[in-house]
């Protein structure tokens, strides 16, 4: 089994894909209220928190599998096709993969939306497993604001 890897999972939401697509824009405001028992803080280092470039400083909480402080950077974001990319650049996840770079795309579907997330990964050793615990992770999360989104609209 080699060092390198790339996890893929597809989610269907019953959230129109705009209103999944902001959500995921405001998660530094968002996911603290909402989740509080994955995510305690997220805090803007450097830039607007969206644009590429962008450093955000994610505290996690109890929910949190494998790491409880992540920095990641905003690497891509394609306003029109609804997709961002980001790398982790700091935190405890960094003594497992030397390198992880996650995507993530919203697709409109049936009047939900299809998330897609990949999650591309370089082992700090052969003894560490595939990020499947982040993959999972991200998974719990887009169902989470899709059932808060849900409650939202009163749907």
């Amino acid at each position: 089994m080699g060092l390198s890897g790339v996890l893929h999972v597809e989610v269907e939401v019953k959230s129109p894909a705009e209103k999944f697509w902001i959500a995921l824009g405001d998660c530094i405001n968002l996911f603290p209220k909402a989740f509080p028992h994955d995510y305690k803080t997220i805090q803007v280092l450097a830039g607007d928190g969206n644009a590429p470039g962008s450093i955000r400083l994610i505290i996690y909480g109890e929910g949190s599998p494998l790491v409880k402080v992540s920095a990641e950077r905003i690497e891509e974001v394609d306003l029109e096709k609804k997709s961002m990319s980001y790398s982790i650049i700091g935190g405890e996840m960094l003594e497992y993969y030397k390198t992880f770079k996650g995507t993530i795309t919203v697709t409109p579907k049936d009047g939900g939306s299809l998330l897609k997330w990949s999650g591309e990964f370089e082992k700090t050793a052969h003894e560490i497993d595939d990020p499947h615990v982040i993959k999972d992770f991200a998974v719990k999360n887009f169902k989470e604001i899709d059932e808060y989104l849900l409650k939202q609209s009163g749907a």
